[in-house]
């Protein structure tokens, strides 16, 4: 990690209707991420959510130089980023495993 980027988590809320949805928009971020901001901002992982009225939502692992360059981000790639929260640190108990059940 360069020495300018700290660990955020944020939440995105009922960004997706659909599974398809949420894909292209992580394929639009990576592209995004890696090609137009690499100074700024990493994706580190992302656990997808069901939410409430059954939207899907993220709760995402970035490391960023700030929260607006994850805003701006999150604007290039047309998708919400609600809560930005800075991370203070990382308990590890166990891996995380390969994929979720379905």
């Amino acid at each position: 990690m360069a020495p300018d980027l700290k660990t955020y988590a944020i939440r995105r809320r009922q960004g997706w209707k659909t599974p398809q949805e949420l894909q292209a928009a992580a394929a639009r971020s990576r592209d995004v991420g890696d090609n137009e901001m690499s100074a700024d901002i990493r994706w580190i992982r992302s656990y997808v959510v069901v939410e409430q009225d059954g939207a899907l939502g993220t709760v995402c692992i970035y490391q960023a130089s700030s929260p607006e360059k994850i805003r701006e981000h999150a604007a290039r790639v047309g998708m919400p980023a609600d809560e930005i929260t800075e991370v203070a640190d990382t308990v590890v108990v166990r891996a995380d495993p390969v994929a979720a059940a379905a």
